[in-house]
């Protein structure tokens, strides 16, 4: 069989991955803290049909390998982990990371910190127990993995500072500022496992040996990014680019389908040779 027909075949199966990641990304135009992702491709190994000779001084030259390609394949599938554009709720728990980092959340109060998931969704709310949740109600942590509990009886207003330092002015007049909001640090966060609900789990590709520590916000030692209360981090996705891609995706597509049907007419001819 024809080289060039599994060759279109190879394309048109990129092609359509590289619709499938932008699809998604247009379907999370909108979804807060998502990072879109993009397809990167790379050619298969080729067939070579003659070898190099190298060139013997001043008498002969040199003669380059005589290689046929055979098509294309996915080389990577990246997140791409730019900020998103800011949105004003006004809401005191809604929270944006100004920066580097990402907030850790866990399932529950005995989970340790090695077992938080990581967002950049900031859309954060106080229950009925005074826990800080987001909207799956899974629990806000503090730099260590402690949850964050808001003791509603006694306290009676209270704000968010950029450090995450959350200030409560109590009942008898005082200042409580002991509590933070922690965030962790990830060197590689391309390396981070999506799992759905704006959620990502470490990796060990993402840190080294997979390690999750949960540290204080707006540091620059540790270079961790400040938390902006009253806004949140929407989608990175920019539409602009998004439907580009898209044509040039469709007609990637409908250039490799027409390889395909020109390699099937060059075999029709093959076979009317015998009449």
């Amino acid at each position: 069989m024809l080289r060039s027909l599994y060759s279109g075949v190879s394309g048109m199966r990129g092609f359509q991955t590289k619709l499938d990641v932008i699809g998604n990304n247009i379907a999370n135009v909108n979804t807060a803290g998502f990072k879109a992702g993009r397809v990167m491709f790379k050619d298969i190994l080729s067939q070579t049909t003659a070898g190099m000779t190298a060139p013997n001084g001043n008498e002969t030259g040199g003669v380059n390998a005589k290689q046929i390609g055979l098509g294309v394949t996915i080389g990577a599938i990246d997140t791409i982990h730019t900020p998103g554009s800011a949105m004003t709720t006004n809401v005191p728990t809604d929270l944006r990371i100004d920066g580097d980092g990402f907030f850790a959340v866990k399932m529950n109060a005995g989970q340790g910190q090695e077992e938080a998931f990581l967002t950049r969704d900031g859309g954060f709310k106080v229950d009925a127990s005074g826990n800080l949740v987001n909207g799956d109600g899974l629990l806000v942590t503090q730099p260590g993995g402690d949850i964050i509990t808001i003791d509603f009886t006694t306290v009676v207003e209270f704000s968010i500072g950029q450090d995450g330092t959350i200030i409560k002015k109590l009942n008898d007049g005082t200042i409580d500022d002991t509590m933070r909001i922690g965030i962790v640090k990830v060197a590689n966060p391309g390396g981070l496992e999506k799992i759905g609900g704006n959620l990502y789990r470490m990796t060990p590709n993402a840190n080294p040996d997979g390690v999750l520590e949960i540290i204080e916000a707006n540091d620059p030692d540790l270079g961790t990014g400040a938390i902006i209360s009253g806004q949140i981090e929407m989608s990175n996705v920019d539409l602009t680019s998004e439907f580009t891609e898209m044509i040039v995706s469709q007609r990637g597509f409908q250039a490799n389908s027409r390889i395909i049907t020109t390699s099937d007419e060059i075999l029709q001819e093959v076979v009317n040779l015998k009449r």
